[in-house]
């Protein structure tokens, strides 16, 4: 079953307007693209809440019912408010069926705890947790899996040994020479070993000590010689 939202047309803006809709649960919002003009909308704090909270809300095509008409859409872009982390605004982009759009979803790293150097205390580095994609809005995955089980110490994989489901493409590989534009997505590194802090640590005391002990004498030459 699909995930849907209703919205109300609004004519009012700026930001007295957005302080009464927030006053009256409500949240601004714009609606735009394929080829049709924007339009500003409201929708419920308490319904665009709890549709997020499923975070497949964010990698879905949603029915946004606006009064009488349904439009097919995705959440394109969401502001917070800074301290309370509450939804202030949000963007949905209209998207047609038969078009291919361009969206980020995240990456799923699976067999973390099935991986053995990871178990012996080695550090899964993660350098990217969303990719850029381009699909049919009917192939638009959730996320993208990453299996990490069979990582050794030293080991990492790159964009290119994502396996992309059918009819899905990454972006940043479509150029005349992919390899140019592969990332890391994550590797394996060893952990630093807790003697190795220790012996830092030691040595930042030392040092400091040291320079706090030159400093003392200096002062001490400094007064003697005023004295004289």
């Amino acid at each position: 079953m699909g995930m849907s939202i209703n919205a109300e047309t609004r004519n009012d803006q700026g930001k007295g307007a957005s302080r009464r809709l927030r006053r009256d649960e409500k949240v601004p919002a714009i609606v735009y693209g394929a080829g049709k003009d924007p339009i500003n909308v409201t929708v419920s704090i308490h319904e665009i809440t709890h549709l997020l909270e499923n975070e497949e809300a964010f990698t879905s095509v949603l029915d946004l019912n606006v009064e009488k008409n349904k439009e097919s859409v995705i959440v394109k872009d969401l502001q917070r408010h800074p301290a309370k982390n509450t939804i202030t605004h949000v963007d949905f982009q209209r998207v047609d069926m038969n078009k291919t759009i361009i969206t980020r979803v995240p990456l799923h790293f699976i067999g973390g705890e099935e991986n053995k150097a990871i178990r012996v205390g080695a550090v899964l580095n993660q350098f990217i947790t969303f990719v850029e994609i381009s699909c049919l809005p009917g192939d638009l995955p959730h996320g993208i899996d990453l299996d990490i089980t069979k990582l050794k110490l030293g080991d990492h994989l790159s964009l290119m040994d994502l396996v992309m489901p059918e009819g899905v493409l990454l972006t940043a590989l479509q150029h005349d020479d992919p390899e140019a534009h592969n990332q890391t997505i994550v590797s394996i590194s060893a952990a630093r070993k807790m003697a190795e802090v220790e012996e830092d640590e030691e040595g930042g005391e030392g040092e400091g000590d040291a320079s706090g002990d030159d400093n003392a004498e200096k002062s001490d030459e400094s007064s003697e010689g005023g004295e004289g």
